[in-house]
């Protein structure tokens, strides 16, 4: 053997070394500890604002340690203290009990789920603003506990229902009480932030329907769009249940509400699924009346065009009925029938167009100036092959990080923040942030100039780039993350954290809390 063979194969060996021992390494420090705190992963970024130059908060830090350090001089808050006027007796109570059982869809077939008060989709709720609801959760039989997430609406945040940091997991036998006065008004839904993948998609999960205050409309100023007077009402929760079978409330095929010819019918539009969909109406125009709880400034009829309905997300649509006949909201798989009982509503593939949000409707004044933002934030969401505690694969990254190597945003009260999403990962991401709802200012590059969109659930397209806004006005540690439920198991999450608020609830194997 050459001198040169003897050495290249001496330097194969000691790579080969250094690789299975980077390998190593990378397998070792991606493995999350049997017990940590949400406030310990990732990077503090502060967007520039104060705290940048304060402290730094390391991987690793203990959460009241790293609290502190987030803002000096700010005395911590526990998230439990986070809550509704612990004093004031409800105006709403509703018990919801959660069961594991064999659950048959009305027209599918039998799966092994989950139900709320013996129902799945479970019961609507429904209040008015400035109401203080209370939901007392039971946990009858689910063994990996569960807990309710008010999705959309912005609750104190020890109400919030994520599991390892806003709260325990219920488990089985026990129960929580849930708490929050009504401040906004329009369609939301609630479902299970433990487990969540299995348990939403095996039917833990319902509406909950915010009517605005009369006294709002009787202060001299037109009504809202979501109080026109006489208005019929009708809740369509878009679910797939095990097996592929597609419901709307809870029903295979077709689903139906009756209602006069020539009554104006809002449909509220929910989808419950980890995936979009988009919605159409055939036999009858529509408006588009409202956006994730928000109306719609100066909605104009629509034609011959969808809605774009991303996971998590929710339209209100105006469905006028026909003089004969009715009309039929559309969404892939299922279907609403709007009109008298028996009369016939006809069949129309999805339309190409879809409506787009950006120039839908008419400006208006949103109370919220981006220009003097208190702190920028990059969402570059992408995939990289590594570990995610301790598992190979090929995982969504954050800012280039693998989960927990992601970005913690922290902001302070009173902040105007603005957040730069982008998506360069090859898969579209309805991404949600909790507590908050966003201002859409651009895509791509394009600005607003329709009604404002807020959204709390925003679907981002492969190489779609998103500027939003939002106040940072509800003190708490928020979850971030798609809403796509696997794809937030596999590393698309992190948190909305402001300075000073501390959790004394953990994560990781050893403490029975799974959010994802």
């Amino acid at each position: 053997m050459s001198r040169w063979a003897w050495f290249a194969r001496r330097l194969a060996v000691v790579l080969a070394l250094i690789g299975t021992a980077l390998v190593g390494w990378l397998w070792w420090s991606s493995v999350l500890p049997g017990s940590y705190s949400a406030m310990q992963m990732g990077k503090p970024d502060y967007g520039g604002g104060p705290g940048a130059d304060d402290a730094i908060m390391s991987h690793g830090a203990h959460t009241a340690q790293a609290a502190e350090a987030a803002a000096p001089g700010v005395q911590p808050v526990d998230v439990t203290e986070l809550v509704a006027d612990p004093g004031r007796t409800a105006d709403v109570r509703v018990e919801l009990v959660a069961r594991t059982e064999q659950v048959t869809p009305p027209g599918g077939e039998p799966f092994e789920g989950f139900t709320l008060n013996g129902q799945t989709p479970g019961p609507t709720i429904r209040a008015t603003q400035g109401q203080l609801v209370e939901v007392v959760l039971r946990n009858d039989d689910v063994t990996a506990g569960t807990t309710l997430h008010w999705h959309g609406i912005d609750v104190p945040n020890a109400m919030d229902g994520v599991a390892g940091v806003t709260q325990d997991a219920v488990p089985a036998g026990r129960s929580f009480t849930y708490r929050f006065v009504a401040e906004q008004a329009g369609t939301f839904w609630y479902h299970a932030h433990q487990a969540s993948h299995p348990q939403v998609v095996g039917g833990l999960f319902g509406a909950i329907v915010l009517e605005p205050a009369p006294e709002a409309d009787a202060a001299g100023s037109a009504p809202s769009e979501s109080a026109v007077q006489g208005a019929a009402d009708a809740v369509a929760v878009v679910h797939t249940y095990p097996g592929g079978q597609r419901t709307l409330n809870g029903v295979v095929g077709d689903a139906h509400h009756e209602a006069a010819p020539g009554a104006a019918v809002r449909v509220r539009l929910v989808n419950t699924d980890s995936t979009p969909t988009s919605a159409w109406v055939t036999g009858a125009a529509f408006r588009i009346l409202a956006v994730d709880g928000h109306d719609l400034s100066g909605p104009t009829p629509v034609s011959g065009k969808t809605v774009d309905l991303t996971a998590g997300g929710r339209v209100d649509l105006e469905v006028s009925v026909p003089a004969s006949g009715a009309a039929r909201v559309e969404v892939p798989g299922a279907s609403l029938v709007v009109g008298p009982d028996g009369a016939r509503a006809d069949r129309a593939p999805a339309p190409r167009q879809a409506v787009d949000l950006l120039a839908y409707g008419s400006p208006a004044d949103t109370g919220l100036d981006p220009t003097r933002a208190d702190r920028r934030f990059r969402y570059d969401i992408g995939r990289a092959p590594g570990f995610l505690d301790g598992r190979p694969g090929y995982w969504w990254t954050i800012n280039g990080g693998i989960l927990p190597a992601v970005p913690m945003f922290m902001v302070d009260e009173g902040d105007t923040v603005v957040m730069t999403v982008s998506n360069s990962s090859g898969e579209v991401h309805p991404m949600h942030l909790h507590g908050h709802h966003l201002l859409v200012l651009s895509r791509d590059g394009e600005r607003s100039s329709g009604s404002p969109w807020w959204v709390d659930s925003l679907n981002v397209e492969h190489g779609e780039t998103y500027e939003v806004a939002f106040l940072a006005d509800n003190p708490g540690i928020w979850m971030d993350h798609c809403h796509n439920l696997p794809h937030a198991a596999e590393g698309l999450m992190t948190h909305v954290a402001y300075s000073g608020v501390t959790t004394p609830f953990r994560l990781g194997r050893d403490t029975g809390n799974d959010p994802e």
